[in-house]
């Protein structure tokens, strides 16, 4: 019986196809696993047939249904794994197939592709303008490295023709994966001999003859990190109810270069826009540190409760379920950490109060001082400079640096706040809570006398934008000054609580460690580009609190259609509208699972859940943490999509009097710089939501629009 292959640029086409057209693919990938060769070409169904004109004579074709082909590569070698490369409309399958190459890489032994024909016939028109270029990209390594690399005589050639990195990202598409991926770790600076190392050496099997003479089933065997080999019918089923990025996990040679370099002086800071890939790269980190360091402990740690399910699942896949490795790893969030050593070295620790009865208990404390301020500034001035400073006396808060802060305090109104800060937490210690950001600055403190349970080797920070100075105090205490110590990546633009943080005053300098990802490999260009219009005209402070951040630069290297946009007269209607909506994304075979609708408020929620179960579309809520195998559409507030993504996104109940919600901002006339935070932090909450969608946005709203949303569709 013939075997069957999966190349990744199946699963790129696979995972947008229609729920029908799915079907078809599955029959006909199950008659390779029924029938002989023999009886493969021989079979009317599946109808496979050589491509006409194929640079590659093995190209096939195979009948998926009237007006879909799937492409695959034959064995003309006696082996009998046939490798399934994409599945198009009939008439773009022999277009496409009939350009395409198969070659066996002459270093690192794996299976790679290129367009023979563009290349074919872009390089002399290349070549003619490099003649007279002042420079080109790969002037300094000789044709002897090149080959020693990989790169064969054709792209040598038009590798001659390269001025800069972005000619050669132009030309990427063309190219053969494993040559592409040496001349991208060329062209980011790193030396040839870490190259052969850590792109060669790691791909090329152990056992590989002197000459590149494999049959197509070695071959693929070689191509693990591309190609999947389906060994049975059980299993061809289990993956093709799997998402694409369960499949795939890539690195663009800067993530890799960041993620996996030998060693770190000290804190390493890693910001990049949303979809750049700033988890990827921790994940991946984690994985050097765990491979670097035999014994080593790493804390992995995050924002939300969501977000450490989503790291500890694809950690697992990535570690391919190492259990000796997995069980060196804790992820959590900073706050269930800090409980935890609050309750193990000092005690039971205080039960965290809620949101609501924090805001009620201020404003309680409010009316019996007939303070002047309102609660949500006293609230501010507890978490921005008490906490943040860690001060604990009204001598200390008398003399605190208030930065940030507009609304100036002579020391007797410092005075009046310090006793309205002592009241507050008087009335917490009665009820036997606190908030979470002290027991954060307890854990802070226990963890100097804590036993080296509690503390790790290493500790690697996803979405730290949003951290507090106490939370930050915590996972300094978590690990001693040193080597590799701290490794952060966030986004100052998807930051939602305004936290202002300066990293280098508690204690972790990242100056001459930091990094920017600019590349989204998660949103179409048209997403990202109406999505950016939000944000893109205010000034954001960078993650490390020393200056401003930039969205230059930043850009997707993915295309398809323009966000739909539009209001509606009433609620009522928006809802329907949404409804239509994801019953056409449904139509097109996408899984409920893959489509999230987000609101500003959980009341709205309600009402898009009753108007989809109406329509019998069923629906979870993100805040449950359902699990990857739990059916319906995800329904999230905007704060719960942090750090998420899905292929499609609906963005509900976007209006003026929502989006900026006026309880959340402060009036300018009271404090006119947290005026100005508070309006960006709900921008930002708007952008984070938009940017959750992989490839196609809906948004939506009744009545008077948001301010906020781009005037360009």
């Amino acid at each position: 019986m013939p075997q069957l292959a999966l190349a990744h640029s199946f699963w790129e086409s696979y995972d947008v196809l229609e729920k029908r057209v799915k079907a078809g693919v599955r029959k006909a990938m199950a008659k390779f696993q029924q029938l002989s060769v023999a009886e493969l070409y021989a079979d009317k169904g599946i109808h496979l047939e050589s491509v006409d004109k194929a640079r590659d004579p093995r190209m096939r074709t195979i009948r998926v249904n009237d007006f879909w082909r799937g492409v695959v590569l034959a064995p003309d070698d006696g082996s009998d794994v046939f490798l399934l490369i994409n599945v198009v409309p009939h008439d773009d399958a022999y277009t496409w197939a009939a350009k395409r190459l198969y070659t066996v890489n002459t270093a690192t032994r794996g299976l790679e592709v290129r367009n023979v024909v563009a290349i074919e016939q872009l390089t002399p028109a290349l070549e003619k303008a490099a003649a007279d270029a002042p420079a080109l990209l790969f002037a300094n390594h000789s044709d002897t490295t090149l080959r020693e690399l990989g790169v064969d005589e054709q792209v040598l050639r038009a590798v001659r023709t390269i001025t800069d990195k972005a000619q050669l990202e132009a030309f990427g598409t063309l190219l053969p994966e494993d040559q592409f991926e040496v001349l991208q770790f060329l062209a980011e600076g790193f030396s040839a001999e870490e190259v052969y190392r850590d792109v060669v050496v790691v791909r090329r099997p152990a056992d590989a003859p002197l000459e590149p003479t494999e049959t197509l089933a070695t071959v693929i065997a070689n191509t693990s990190s591309r190609i999947t080999l389906v060994t049975g019918p059980d299993e061809l089923a289990d993956i093709l109810e799997k998402p694409f990025a369960a499949w795939r996990v890539f690195l663009h040679p800067s993530q890799r270069r960041v993620a996996y370099r030998v060693s770190y002086g000290g804190p390493v800071q890693v910001t990049g826009g949303p979809g750049t890939g700033k988890t990827v790269v921790a994940l991946h980190r984690v994985k050097h540190l765990l491979s670097r360091s035999p014994g080593s402990r790493v804390l992995l740690t995050t924002y939300t409760t969501a977000l450490a399910a989503t790291l500890r699942h694809n950690l697992a896949l990535l570690l391919d379920g190492d259990a000796e490795r997995l069980a060196r790893v804790d992820v959590t969030t900073v706050n269930a950490y800090a409980h935890r050593v609050a309750s193990g070295v000092g005690g039971t620790a205080p039960s965290p109060v809620g949101d609501r009865e924090e805001r009620q208990i201020w404003q309680r404390v409010r009316k019996r001082m007939d303070l002047p301020w309102t609660e949500q500034f006293l609230a501010q001035e507890f978490r921005h400079v008490v906490l943040a400073q860690d001060i604990g006396t009204a001598g200390g808060y008398r003399n605190a640096v208030r930065r940030g802060r507009g609304a100036p305090l002579p020391p007797r109104r410092r005075d009046q706040v310090w006793a309205a800060i002592d009241m507050f937490l008087s009335e917490l210690a009665g009820r036997g809570v606190c908030t979470h950001l002290q027991v954060c600055a307890e854990a802070a403190r226990l963890l100097g006398e804590a036993p080296s349970a509690y503390r790790y080797d290493h500790v690697v920070v996803d979405e730290a934008q949003d951290l507090h100075p106490a939370q930050w105090r915590v996972l300094r205490a978590a690990v001693p000054p040193g080597p590799d110590d701290l490794f952060i990546t966030g986004d100052p633009y998807q930051r939602i609580y305004d936290s202002r943080v300066s990293l280098g005053s508690l204690g972790i300098p990242v100056v001459g460690r930091t990094s920017r990802l600019r590349v989204n490999y998660r949103s179409t260009e048209e997403i990202l580009t109406w999505s950016t219009g939000i944000i893109d005209a205010v000034a954001v402070e960078d993650l490390s609190g020393t200056g401003t951040d930039s969205l230059a630069g930043y850009r997707s290297l993915l295309r398809g259609g323009k966000p739909h946009v539009g209001g509606h007269r009433r609620e009522q209607a928006e809802v329907a509208a949404l409804v239509e909506r994801v019953e056409g994304w449904l139509a097109q075979g996408i899984r409920p699972a893959e489509i999230a609708v987000c609101a500003r408020f959980s009341v709205m929620l309600d009402r898009i859940a009753d108007g989809l179960a109406a329509a019998g579309i069923p629906s979870v809520r993100i805040k449950d943490n359902p699990g990857p195998d739990t059916g319906g559409v995800r329904l999230a507030t905007m704060h719960a999509m942090k750090g998420l993504e899905f292929r499609c996104v609906a963005v509900l109940g976007v209006t003026a009097s929502a989006v900026p919600f006026a309880r959340e901002i402060t009036p300018a006339e009271v404090d006119g710089p947290q005026h100005e935070a508070d309006t960006l932090r709900e921008r930002c909450l708007l952008f984070v939501a938009c940017t959750r969608a992989r490839e196609a946005l809906h948004v939506s709203w009744s009545g008077a629009a948001s301010g906020f949303l781009p005037t360009r569709n």
